[in-house]
């Protein structure tokens, strides 16, 4: 696996902070992008997060299995974090595209760089920096609130749909339960009036 054949796993030596991260390490007068530093921090996310579930310690969860089958093991292992390592990327460019975060992020860097020249204080709506934070922080949690919502209301949705699913299974299968037994009734009532004009044949007249 590609991703997670970059990383040292498993080797107890301490990462290095990757370029890029870190304000100190740009040369001198480069602004990093804020989007490119985001985009830094997730890379440097899924690589400590697959360091820290090594092959090694994922072997040792699965020691019998490794045993018999190593090759099957090491497999398995990559899905894993491949498949792992996608999910995350994934719900995180979801969260991007909802927020829409990356154009926040460009727009607070243009904003920063044309703040670089003025030599009077920043202009505020309000004047009153909480108050003018909150005035932009709070459209946006009710969003991710509203989003979150809107993904409770879907999964209700579908919960109810297979309970409903279950409960018409279980009605059909009481149904056939009571077939059954009527029709066994109706075989065992035939076969007492069987048994009776029989009996009723064999008597002498």
């Amino acid at each position: 696996m590609a991703e997670a054949g970059s990383v040292n796993v498993g080797s107890g030596r301490e990462e290095k902070e990757p370029e890029g991260l870190s304000q100190e390490s740009a040369p001198t007068g480069t602004t990093i992008s804020r989007v490119k530093l985001f985009d830094t921090m997730v890379d440097t996310f899924l690589q400590k997060l697959v360091a820290s579930g090594s092959y090694r310690r994922f072997t040792d969860c699965y020691k019998h299995f490794y045993q018999l089958q190593p090759e099957m093991t090491q497999r398995i292992y990559d899905k894993f974090i491949t498949q792992l390592q996608t999910s995350i990327r994934d719900e995180i460019s979801e969260i991007k595209e909802e927020g829409n975060l990356e154009a926040v992020l460009n727009a607070l860097d243009v904003i920063v760089e044309e703040g670089k020249d003025r030599r009077e204080p920043a202009w505020r709506p309000s004047g009153i920096p909480e108050k003018d934070l909150r005035s932009t922080l709070v459209p946006y949690f009710l969003q991710q609130r509203d989003a979150l919502q809107r993904r409770v209301q879907k999964q209700e949705a579908e919960n109810r749909q297979l309970a409903d699913a279950v409960l018409a299974g279980r009605r059909q299968v009481e149904e056939l339960q009571l077939q059954v037994q009527a029709r066994q009734q109706a075989w065992q009532a035939l076969h007492r009036e069987q048994k009776e004009l029989v009996a009723v044949l064999r008597e002498p007249e």
